[in-house]
């Protein structure tokens, strides 16, 4: 096997769910400790770097402390000035990130290599501007030499830290990627040989699905397209790998397969033998010795989808705080004007396709409610209350949606999620539109760029839903924090008095 670097991020290659129960070979053990086939996990490597700036900067107040009573008075600034330029020369000195590949982190030739390089250069500049200042080699050596003393203790004492964790046999699964692959033949067997054995620890294989013929594609059974759909939903997937020999399928075949995995949160692969014609400008990854073309990434890297989530659990925090006495005051109204409970619960399509239980203020009456979506609102429907009437005119129907984005269901920003049975023109959303899925790939939202841009009200034709999905799936494209804060703003300008809303 040969030991090729595999770089695994949101522009790379490879991830999955659960390990796969497979017999030892006799170099295994030999191949774990080689570890041939590592991965950039961005969330891991943001980690250990702000572990490292961290404990370079306690590593230098202390040693500031220790250098100061050596020097008079007035060359103490001199001194602090070449600490925080040294800690600056650390900071930005440019390093080799596939260093921070999982598992090659946690080896100590590795970690010096990473680490040593900047820390000498910094060292160095620190000598420079204390011999410009005190023109004594010696002493600008000596003061030197206890900042790096204890910045070097307090970087080794953490990277010990970091190395015991990741050798957790919980935090390892935990970073394995899963990998599930569809196809049958000599190229699947031999990837998941690979993957079972030669991966290491470092992948998993999530199972072989085999589609010998569109009309399996249909059929119910443990290892088709419907198995694996189902089971991503639930156990975490991280990559899938298109490996059919060419005798098996044509290029209907293909399409299908791959319509029908657009719905999966994974980054999607295929084996160049598949792949023809203007399809060849595909980009290019590796996974050992094997090529691999990207046919689907995430949209998010681990690194935005946690950035976003925080941000949108702070402000849906606040926001339940801030607007308390506004919730006590409309379920007061919801009471007199109509019996019933307060809030509506009804099952939405989230995030991966997942069901969860959206909240919302009642504005139906309470014997007309549809739970599961069958009948959308319209215009002066009969079925909407008062009160209810104006709560979904001025949106404040959607304000306990709150309480989901603290749970994680949802998002402050993203697409809007439907009901189950949501139709247009006579359809099933996914039905009637085969890119609808594509919106499954990040967590719905309370509001969304097809909301501030008027798409939004009752779905009647498939247009509607067109309409709707080509502005959820820009979203997607140009998401950023940024974006997400002008949707927010838009949202209180635009959306609070929409004509749309009834």
């Amino acid at each position: 096997m040969t030991d090729r670097v595999v770089l695994v991020d949101r522009n790379s290659v490879l991830s999955a769910g659960e390990s796969a129960k497979t017999t030892s070979r006799p170099q295994v053990g030999r191949q774990l400790l080689r570890e041939p086939y590592p991965y950039f996990h961005s969330m891991l490597a943001a980690v250990v770097t702000w572990l490292d700036r961290l404990s370079l900067i306690l590593g230098a107040v202390t040693a500031n402390m220790l250098e100061l009573p050596q020097v008079s008075m007035s060359s103490a600034p001199a001194v602090t000035v070449s600490d925080i330029a040294a800690v600056l020369i650390f900071w930005l000195f440019p390093k080799k990130r596939n260093l921070l590949s999982f598992p090659k982190i946690r080896r100590f030739k590795g970690q010096v290599r990473y680490l040593g390089v900047a820390l000498c250069f910094s060292v160095s500049v620190k000598i420079l501007l204390l011999e410009i200042f005190f023109r004594s080699l010696g002493e600008s050596f000596k003061l030197s030499m206890i900042w790096f003393f204890f910045v070097v203790v307090s970087l080794f004492f953490e990277r010990c830290v970091v190395t015991f964790v990741l050798f957790l046999p919980s935090v390892v699964v935990r970073l394995q990627r899963k990998i599930a692959i569809i196809g049958s033949g000599e190229a699947a067997t031999e990837l998941a040989e690979r993957i079972s054995h030669d991966a290491g620890h470092t992948y998993g294989l999530f199972g072989m699905f085999d589609v010998p013929s569109v009309q399996s594609i249909d059929n119910h059974s443990d290892n088709d397209l419907n198995a694996l759909v189902k089971r991503s939903r639930h156990d975490p997937l991280h990559a899938i790998i298109l490996a059919f020999s060419n005798i098996e399928i044509d290029e209907i075949f293909l399409k299908d397969v791959t319509l029908r995995l657009r719905q999966v949160l994974s980054d999607i692969y295929i084996i160049p033998s598949l792949v023809h014609g203007i399809d060849s400008a595909l980009p290019v990854e590796y996974f050992g010795p094997s090529t691999l073309f990207v046919l689907q990434r995430r949209p998010l890297s681990e690194i935005q989808a946690l950035e976003k989530s925080i941000i949108d659990f702070i402000l849906a925090l606040i926001g339940v705080v801030f607007l308390a006495p506004a919730f006590i005051l409309v379920g007061l109204a919801i009471k007199l004007d109509s019996s019933g409970p307060v809030f509506f619960r009804q099952p939405r399509l989230g995030k991966n396709g997942r069901e969860f239980l959206v909240y919302k203020f009642r504005s139906m009456h309470a014997h007309m409610s549809d739970s599961m979506a069958d009948r959308q609102t319209s215009r002066g429907d009969p079925r909407v209350t008062r009160v209810g009437r104006w709560l979904r005119k001025l949106s404040i129907d959607e304000i306990p949606q709150l309480f989901n984005v603290i749970q994680g269901n949802m998002s402050l920003v993203g697409p809007r999620p439907h009901a189950p049975h949501t139709r247009a023109g006579g359809k099933l959303l996914d039905d009637a539109l085969a890119e609808y899925v594509l919106r499954y790939h990040v967590k719905p939202g309370i509001t969304g760029w097809a909301q501030v841009n008027g798409a939004r009200g009752e779905l009647v034709t498939v247009e509607d839903l067109r309409r709707r999905v080509n502005y959820d799936l820009e979203y997607i494209r140009r998401w950023s924090i940024f974006f997400d804060f002008k949707i927010m703003f838009l949202t209180i300008v635009r959306e609070v008095f929409s004509r749309h809303a009834f």
